[in-house]
Formats: structure tokens, C-alpha cells, sequence
């Protein structure tokens, strides 16, 4: 369950929510559902949504409003900053682990890991949070590893927005315009029993997922990597 958050926490994620709730109210939503999770509310085996880390604005009031009623969890930095996602997520009905690579990384694995064998869906970005930007970090392979879960590729692309100046190039949709999303179909982790059969995996998930950006740089590859299934 999402811990326990200090009021000024709090404070800030009920007025953030208001905030986001209210703008992306304005906003056109367009789907399109390669993996029919639109039609199927109980996935059969764990799911954890792959986006990358300058789409997230959207992305709690979207799960709540056209996944209303199943279970969701998000990651969140055990920093203040992740105190403050955590109240964001709560608001939508969104629970959150706290951990990252560098803080309670192990605990919160297998916290992830536990929450997904619930029936929660985990939602995760392979960048974040610190990047580099559009690099899959080893954490969403390892966590699809342990879980026996399959990784759910969510492409967002917003018809007009405004680009921060932050390490990701975080984008905010300009109010009334276009979301599209696609759901793409599951892809699924292989299991591996080194750390170089890791990096390749790792490698082949980062290709593909890239390969769904249209500006998205593709990765300097040095060995042929096999095609995602």
C-alpha cells in the first residue's frame, strides 16, 4: 500500500491533481489497441505499461478514467520529490512503491513484483527518473523477469505541446490538443542466465521500444540483436 505522506505532501497532490484533472479534461483522447487491453479488463498474466518518462503528465488521469475499477501501481523515488508523486498517484487511486536504483532498490523489486502477482497493473518508465533520456534502464527487464510478467509498450503522442527544459524534455499537452495512445502488443522478457544474455535482452527490449519513436534516435548497436516477439 502507499505509505504514509506529510500533509504538505498531501496539500500539493490534492491541488496538482485538481490542476491536471481539470487540463486534461480539454484534452481529445484517440486510441489505438494492438493489445486489446481496452476490451480486457483482467489480464491474464501480470502487465507492466512501458512509457517513456516526458509522457507521464497524462498518464494517471488516463488509467483512471478508461481503466476505472482495476488496480494500479506506479514506482516513486523515495526522495521529497517522490513523496509528492505519491500523493499525485493517490489522488488517482494509484498506489506507489517507493524505491530507485540508488534507494531501497532490492525491497522495492520485490514490493513491484508482490503488487503485480495482486492484479495490479504496474506502470513504469524505463528512463526515469534520472534517464539517460530514452534509455531502458535494467529495472523494468529484471522486475518482467521476476514477475513472469510481459511489458505492455505505451506510445503517447500529443498533437501539441510545450517541451521543459529538464533532462527528458518533459512535455506538457497544449490544452485541446490531440493525445493519441497505442497500446502495442505485449512483449514478452526472456529469462537469462548471465549478465551478458542480460544486457542483450535488455538491448533488444531498448531497440524495439525505441523503433515506436518516430523521434527517437536509434541506439549504437555493435552486434545484431534478434527481432522482439
Amino acid at each position: 500500500m502507499t505509505p504514509t505522506l506529510n500533509p504538505k505532501a498531501r496539500r500539493i497532490g490534492l491541488v496538482g491533481s485538481l490542476i491536471m484533472r481539470l487540463w486534461c479534461r480539454t484534452l481529445q483522447f484517440r486510441f489505438t489497441d494492438h493489445a486489446h487491453v481496452l476490451r480486457s479488463p483482467n489480464p491474464e498474466n501480470p502487465l507492466l505499461w512501458a512509457f517513456w518518462h516526458n509522457r507521464l503528465f497524462i498518464m494517471g488521469y488516463l488509467f483512471r478514467r478508461f481503466f476505472p475499477g482495476r488496480p494500479g501501481a506506479a514506482l516513486a523515488s523515495p526522495s521529497k520529490d517522490g513523496e509528492i508523486i505519491s500523493a499525485l498517484l493517490e489522488r488517482f487511486g494509484i498506489e506507489s512503491v517507493r524505491g530507485s536504483s540508488s534507494r531501497r532498490g532490492a525491497a522495492a523489486l520485490i514490493e513491484m513484483k508482490r503488487t503485480l502477482q495482486r492484479g495490479s497493473v504496474m506502470a513504469i518508465t524505463p528512463d526515469g527518473p534520472r534517464g539517460p533520456k530514452y534509455h531502458v534502464n535494467p529495472g523494468i527487464i529484471k522486475l518482467a523477469q521476476i514477475s513472469g510478467g510481459s511489458i505492455l509498450p505505451v506510445h503517447v503522442h500529443f498533437s501539441n505541446y510545450w517541451t521543459l527544459k529538464s533532462w527528458d524534455g518533459f512535455r506538457l499537452p497544449k490544452p485541446f490538443s490531440t493525445v493519441h495512445v497505442t497500446f502495442h502488443p505485449v512483449h514478452t522478457v526472456a529469462e537469462t542466465g548471465s549478465e551478458p544474455e542480460f544486457e542483450s535482452e535488455r538491448e533488444r527490449f531498448e531497440v524495439f521500444f525505441r523503433s515506436l519513436e518516430t523521434d527517437v534516435p536509434a541506439p549504437a548497436v555493435e552486434e545484431p540483436v534478434a527481432g522482439a516477439h
